[in-house]
């Protein structure tokens, strides 16, 4: 289904963008040429409609109801990409961290003292010479 809808897609695609590529601007005569226009109306002459102008309308709501009918098929057939696939963990990543060793306050504490002691004694050893 959503395969016949895409070929419909693509071909509607192509003869919107050919029909609007035919058409003639509103300004295609000579006095639009050097700035003149036809009539005083808002928005120039408007003549009547042609079969390209026609055909520009239908390829437009056809291609809006395509693009629609694709989104909607798109949004029914959720699947996993990698459902199927071996090798895959079945565990998030949070769980397989590794424990670290952990250290209570106190140890915390004599360590930061012995690191401090070292410091003084090697200052006090580079004073000296």
């Amino acid at each position: 289904m959503s395969g016949l809808l895409t070929a419909i897609h693509v071909i509607v695609c192509l003869v919107l963008i050919i029909a609007v590529l035919l058409q003639s601007g509103k300004s295609a005569d000579l006095a639009g040429a050097f700035g003149g226009v036809g009539s005083q109306t808002v928005f120039g002459p408007r003549g009547t409609s042609s079969i390209l102008t026609k055909v520009t309308t239908v390829c437009a709501i056809l291609f809006m109801v395509t693009s629609m009918g694709l989104w909607i098929l798109s949004a029914k057939g959720t699947k996993s990409v990698l459902k199927g696939e071996e090798g895959i963990s079945t565990k998030p990543a949070a769980t397989q961290t590794q424990k670290k060793e952990t250290s209570t306050p106190g140890q915390k504490q004599k360590e930061t003292t012995q690191k401090q002691k070292k410091d003084t004694s090697t200052t006090k050893q580079s004073e000296k010479k």
